[in-house]
């Protein structure tokens, strides 16, 4: 029976994850990560396009995620209780392997440019995402563009919290209240 392994995609992140910390970002390149991971070339081009994508793993399926909670809530739920079903579905799929690379994904972003363009572009694809599903409830658009990117600074405030070493809350937890208090702090722009 063969030994089990992890995701393909996982693979490649980790190993991704592990060159950038050791030798930056500009000087690993696609062929090392292959390596690293036990996997060809070959196959890291049939999971990502290049080096960059493999930071923003998942962001298709978080955006998904978001849409389907958004979609999912109760018909009578505000656009901000929409949202925070959206976070709270997303939340659920967060696991361990989530938690866990958050810090160090967080800590290569920062030492490159390029990587903290992609990651605003991130944020601005989970803003789409949460916009467009509240758009498919009937909101209106301004509503649901500043409902979205709400949502989106919650979410980021929520995960940030979530992989604190001393939490022991849960992400669903964090990020609903995150976005209470980001509603707040609008309610007192006057």
């Amino acid at each position: 029976m063969p030994r089990w392994e992890p995701d393909t995609r996982e693979r490649f992140v980790v190993a991704a994850l592990q060159l950038f910390t050791e030798q930056g970002y500009d000087e690993t390149t696609v062929a090392q990560i292959a390596d690293r991971a036990g996997l060809t070339k070959s196959t890291f081009f049939r999971h990502f396009g290049d080096k960059r994508e493999v930071l923003a793993a998942g962001q298709e399926t978080l955006s998904r995620l978001f849409a389907e909670g958004i979609s999912a809530a109760p018909a009578e739920a505000s656009p901000l209780a929409a949202v925070d079903a959206g976070l709270a579905h997303a939340a659920d799929a967060m696991t361990p392997f989530n938690r866990e690379l958050g810090p160090r994904l967080a800590a290569v972003i920062a030492t490159s440019s390029e990587l903290q363009e992609r990651a605003v572009l991130k944020k601005v694809g989970m803003a789409t995402a949460i916009a467009d599903a509240l758009r498919r409830r009937g909101v209106d658009e301004a509503i649901a563009d500043t409902a979205a990117e709400l949502g989106v600074l919650a979410f980021k405030a929520g995960f940030e919290a979530w992989t604190a070493e001393d939490n022991e809350l849960s992400l669903g937890q964090l990020t609903s209240e995150a976005l209470r208090r980001f509603h707040s702090a609008i309610r007192q722009l006057g």
